[in-house]
C-alpha cells in the first residue's frame, strides 16, 4: 500500500483527493496545521509518505485587509517552507511532491500556456511566484516535483456551490460586463491529472490545470442559465463587489486565460473540455 500525505485535506479539493486516493487503495494522511509547526512529527509523516500533496492556503475569496493578505501569504509560503524543511531532514524522501499555485500568476493581456512568462505584478501574481519558488526547492533534494496552477475548480462544492443559489432563483448574471476570462477545470479532470502525474514518472515541472477551452464570465453565465433554464439578466455591479471584498474583489472581477499545453502534450486526456459540457455534467 502506498501512502499519500496532504496539507489542506479538509477543503473541497483536498477532500476530493482524499476520497479518490483512498478508493484507489492509498493510505491518506492529512497533515494538520499544528503538525506543520512540529518538525519532528512532520518529518515522521514525510518519511512514511510516497506522495506529498500541498494544498494548504487561506481562502482567496474574502475581504483583503492588510492582515488578511498577510494570512494569504503566510498560509501558503510558511506551510511550503515547513514541508521543504521536513524533506531535507527525512531519511526516506517522498517519490513525488505536487504543490499548488494558480493561473493568477499570469497577467490578463493574452492567453497563456506554461511556456509563457507574462506574469502579473499584482499581489496574486507575486504570491503565486513566491509559492512556486519555495516549492521548487524540493527538486534540489532529488524529489520529483510538480506544480499545478489551478483555474477555478468546478464540482459539487467550492466555487460552483456558491454560484448556484442566485442562478436557481433566476437572479444570476454576469459580474460586470462579463468579458473577463474564466479559466476552469472539472473536479473529475483535476483528480485524473493528479493520478496521471503521480503514475507517470516523466511528469514534473509546472502544469496549468485548466480545461482546454477557456471561457469568459459571460460564457459561464450563459451555460448556467441554459442548463438551469433560468434568466441571467441581472449583472452584479463591480462597485458592489469592491465594497464587499475591497482589493479581494479582483479575484471575481478580473481573470486570466490559461491553457493546459503541457498536460495535453504529455498525453493526458480531458473528459470535459468546455464550459457547456462541464456545467451540464455538474448541474444538469
Amino acid at each position: 500500500m502506498k501512502t499519500l500525505a496532504i496539507t489542506g485535506s479538509s477543503g473541497f479539493v483536498g477532500t476530493s483527493i482524499k476520497n479518490r486516493f483512498e478508493n484507489k487503495g492509498f493510505k491518506v494522511i492529512g497533515i494538520k496545521r499544528e503538525t506543520l509547526k512540529d518538525i519532528n512529527e512532520l518529518t515522521k509523516i514525510i518519511e512514511e509518505a510516497d506522495v506529498v500533496i500541498n494544498l494548504a492556503g487561506a481562502n482567496i475569496i474574502n475581504r483583503w485587509t492588510e492582515s488578511y493578505k498577510k494570512l494569504l501569504y503566510s498560509s501558503r509560503i510558511d506551510t511550503t517552507k515547513a514541508l521543504i524543511n521536513a524533506f531535507s531532514k527525512a531519511e526516506k524522501k517522498p517519490e513525488v511532491f505536487i504543490s499548488t499555485s494558480a493561473v493568477g500568476i499570469y497577467d490578463n493581456a493574452s492567453c497563456y500556456s506554461e511556456e509563457d512568462f507574462s506574469y502579473s505584478k499584482d499581489f496574486l501574481g507575486v504570491l503565486a511566484r513566491d509559492w512556486e519558488t519555495e516549492a521548487l526547492k524540493a527538486k534540489d533534494l532529488d524529489i520529483r516535483t510538480a506544480i499545478f496552477r489551478f483555474g477555478i475548480v468546478l464540482g459539487d462544492g467550492g466555487a460552483l456551490k456558491k454560484m448556484l443559489t442566485p442562478f436557481k432563483l433566476g437572479i444570476g448574471g454576469t459580474i460586470g460586463d462579463g468579458k473577463q476570462d474564466f479559466s476552469f477545470i472539472h473536479i473529475s479532470d483535476l483528480l485524473d491529472a493528479y493520478e496521471y502525474v503521480i503514475e507517470n514518472k516523466q511528469c514534473d515541472g509546472v502544469y496549468n490545470l485548466t480545461a482546454p477551452t477557456p471561457t469568459t464570465n459571460l460564457g459561464l453565465t450563459k451555460a448556467l442559465g441554459k442548463t438551469l433554464n433560468r434568466p441571467t439578466i441581472l449583472p452584479v455591479p463591480e462597485f458592489a463587489l469592491n465594497l464587499i471584498f475591497s482589493e479581494g474583489a479582483k479575484v471575481l472581477t478580473d481573470g486570466q486565460c490559461a491553457k493546459p499545453k503541457r498536460l495535453i502534450d504529455s498525453g493526458f486526456k480531458f473528459k470535459y473540455t468546455n464550459i457547456e459540457d462541464t456545467i451540464e455534467d455538474l448541474v444538469g
